[in-house]
């Protein structure tokens, strides 16, 4: 059952037309961006990947992998739920250095997401990767390289402005970093999702650090898979979006697993068995770089700067009866 909210005397302040032309100026402005602040080059990537390797995302190990059997060759084939492991692999196998990366246009169905305002079951997100320099991999590196997103990002704001003066200012380049356990600790009797709420109306542009493993009251703030981000050394980038009145993460990042991470991650989780996985073999015997990487929504950026109320309004995907319906009486057009 979808959740949609219709924000008080929500009007879109772009038309269909523009809109289109808006998300077509707003993807290539920050592709751009992103390459030149992080030192990335675009390459293609998979849809589908086969399931025995072990490099689909298997976010919070419950939802259900789109699958589909090829003729050709009788094998069975899963549609990615994200590139996060792939991406490490491809930087290995490129010969990519140190301080290099790789971005794509990742493409993804997920088909138990809950949909409301945020989500969709058509997930599509600028996925990164970049090695690591060498003797960087601490927090001070993840900080710096949130700075550079977030300044991609306000740069990208600066542009669409540009041609489309409707679109009011409103993003901070001043990052408030903070870990998943401070959160708790300054609202102990607050749900995660209110928590951030919470913070992130007082710091407009914040990144929720250390995601994945058990806080002090022996819950998880949020579920992140055990094999690809080191729970000490990721976060959530979130700014304040006023037109739905709440914290929005734009992306999810992280410096990937060492041996170590992967091995104490592993068990933590209960996943003993992926230890037999090719690419959980290469984490663990070292073979592949250590490297940083994330997904940064395309939809969820366009509703951002576009100040759009749903995800509808900027990308094309299904919807059940109960929300094409909110969404009508409210004049708020799915594409």
């Amino acid at each position: 059952m979808s959740k949609t909210r219709i924000p008080a005397d929500y009007k879109p302040l772009l038309s269909l037309a523009e809109t289109q032309k808006a998300i077509a100026l707003l993807k290539s402005t920050f592709t751009a961006n992103l390459e030149s602040a992080l030192n990335l080059t675009r390459v293609s990537a998979p849809l589908f990947v086969d399931p025995s390797t072990g490099l689909n995302d298997d976010l919070n190990g419950v939802e259900r992998p789109v699958s589909f059997d090829i003729r050709e060759t009788g094998e069975q084939a899963q549609i990615v739920h994200s590139l996060a492991k792939w991406k490490r692999w491809a930087l290995g196998r490129y010969g990519f250095q140190p301080g290099e990366g790789l971005w794509t246009d990742m493409n993804a169905v997920r088909r138990d997401e809950e949909m409301d305002n945020l989500h969709s079951i058509y997930v599509d997100q600028w996925d990164w990767e970049a090695i690591l320099p060498e003797g960087r991999r601490d927090v001070e590196y993840f900080k710096e390289t949130v700075r550079k997103i977030v300044g991609a990002v306000c740069d990208t704001q600066e542009k669409l402005q540009e041609k489309f003066p409707k679109l009011p200012a409103f993003l901070s380049r001043d990052v408030s970093f903070i870990t998943t356990q401070e959160l708790e600790d300054l609202y102990p009797d607050k749900t995660p999702k209110e928590r951030e709420d919470l913070y992130v109306k007082e710091h407009k542009t914040t990144c929720v650090m250390q995601i994945g493993g058990k806080l002090a009251s022996g819950i998880k703030h949020d579920g992140r898979a055990p094999d690809y981000d080191d729970w000490s050394l990721n976060g959530d980038i979130l700014f304040w979006n006023d037109v739905l009145g709440c914290a929005f993460e734009v992306s999810s990042m992280g410096i990937r697993v060492d041996a170590a991470a992967m091995d104490r991650q592993l068990t933590e989780a209960g996943c003993e068995e992926r230890r037999k996985l090719p690419f959980h073999q290469m984490v663990l015997s070292g073979k592949l770089p250590l490297t940083i990487g994330g997904g940064i929504g395309q939809s969820r950026l366009c509703m951002l700067l576009l100040k759009k109320a749903h995800i509808g309004e900027v990308q094309v995907s299904l919807w059940d009866p109960d929300t094409k319906s909110a969404c009508e009486s409210a004049g708020i057009p799915l594409l």
